[in-house]
């Protein structure tokens, strides 16, 4: 009887530690995001955003009583390291979640997996492709393409600017730009009378600003690129004298550009979440908070400034950690359908309601217009 009660005994006690040892395996959030290579001034935030709010989650005693554990591969903006990352993520790293991409290139490069492996997928790039159509297990937390075009288009419409100019960067985030510019103009009543192109790597764009100059009619420039290419492209463009109206996208929203453009960048406009501008946004607009306390906490750890990028990571962490959380789990079907179903939550990029037709859940009004005055953001008039 004594020997049958000690194995009973035994028996529960390695129960017990085996459920012990269930709950406490860690909650893996994988991540592929371009740390080096052209695009490392959005991808380098995006890292140090989500190694933040990891260990800060984690000290709060993690997610439902599981701590977080962040697996990441710096793909060197390389669409097809991206892909080799997200098939050793998913295959031999075994993580929950995917939250990463950091170009438009990277990113489809993983979709395909992650809809083949039905595990959930939270871009931080901007193409509309991501995400129209809709693909099931997709997500994305930036503003697209076409919502950028439309809202600079708003603006120059506001100001008679009906004769444009387009320069697009050759990577997969500018054409995809280029095409969705093309495809709103007739909409805002702006015709496109220069449509010139650059490389991403390219170190003088000054050859195609020269045919926009020379162009007839031409009334304003507009810039669809990313990394130090739209620098490139302001520099030149103070340098030729050309004093038309600049705008650039959403696709250089961060203190880099300030740096790398210096004052030839003054009096360009784009449109651009509110993180750029958390001091100057009114006392009762519903973002104020949230993107304050973000500066505070990435300034405080990195003595950095911040940028939209590294909120658009900060935006998927916390959509994931919420739909984590009302799933009840890592059940990667049931984090999917509470992904799809986030309703007003209220981020860096804006107010994020998702639906089962809008895996992005924001709508134009969440992007300010903004002009750079002094070498700093303000908010357009």
């Amino acid at each position: 009887m004594k020997f049958r009660l000690k194995t009973l005994a035994i028996g529960a006690a390695l129960a017990f530690g085996a459920l012990s040892a269930y709950a406490a395996d860690p909650i893996k959030i994988g991540s592929i995001l371009s740390v080096t290579g052209p695009a490392a001034f959005l991808g380098d935030p995006e890292l140090k955003t989500l190694q933040l709010y990891v260990e800060e989650l984690n000290k709060k005693g993690g997610v439902l009583g599981r701590q977080l554990q962040l697996v990441h591969y710096d793909d060197g903006s390389d669409a097809n390291k991206a892909n080799g990352f997200a098939k050793r993520l998913i295959d031999d790293d075994k993580v929950d979640i995917l939250i990463g991409g950091t170009t438009t290139g990277s990113t489809m490069s993983v979709v395909p997996l992650a809809e083949k492996a039905n595990i959930p997928f939270i871009s931080l790039a901007g193409a509309v492709v991501i995400v129209e159509p809709v693909k099931k297990w997709v997500f994305k937390t930036p503003h697209t393409d076409r919502m950028a075009a439309e809202k600079v288009f708003e603006d120059m419409k506001k100001h008679s600017i009906t004769k444009v100019a387009l320069l697009s960067e050759t990577s997969g985030f500018g054409q995809s730009g280029k095409k969705e510019t093309e495809g709103v103009a007739a909409k805002y009543g702006i015709t496109l009378v220069a449509n010139e192109t650059y490389g991403p790597k390219d170190t003088d764009i000054s050859p195609q600003l020269t045919k926009i100059k020379n162009a007839p009619g031409v009334q304003a420039v507009f810039v669809f690129g990313l990394g130090q290419g739209p620098a490139i492209v302001t520099k030149n463009y103070k340098q030729l004298g050309i004093t038309l109206p600049l705008y650039q996208s959403h696709g250089v929203a961060s203190d880099d550009f300030l740096k790398l453009a210096g004052p030839a960048a003054e009096g360009v406009r784009l449109p651009s979440p509110a993180q750029l501008i958390s001091g100057k946004l009114a006392a009762n607009d519903p973002q104020k908070p949230v993107v304050a306390a973000y500066e505070l906490a990435y300034k405080t750890r990195y003595k950095q400034d911040v940028s939209t990028f590294g909120g658009y990571a900060y935006d998927g962490l916390m959509i994931a950690v919420d739909a984590i959380k009302r799933a009840g789990g890592t059940d990667k079907a049931k984090v999917r359908d509470a992904i799809e179903a986030t309703k007003a939550y209220v981020g860096s990029s804006g107010n994020v309601t998702m639906s089962p037709t809008d895996h992005m859940g924001l709508d134009l009004t969440s992007f300010r217009m903004l002009e750079i005055k002094g070498g700093d953001w303000t908010i357009s008039n």
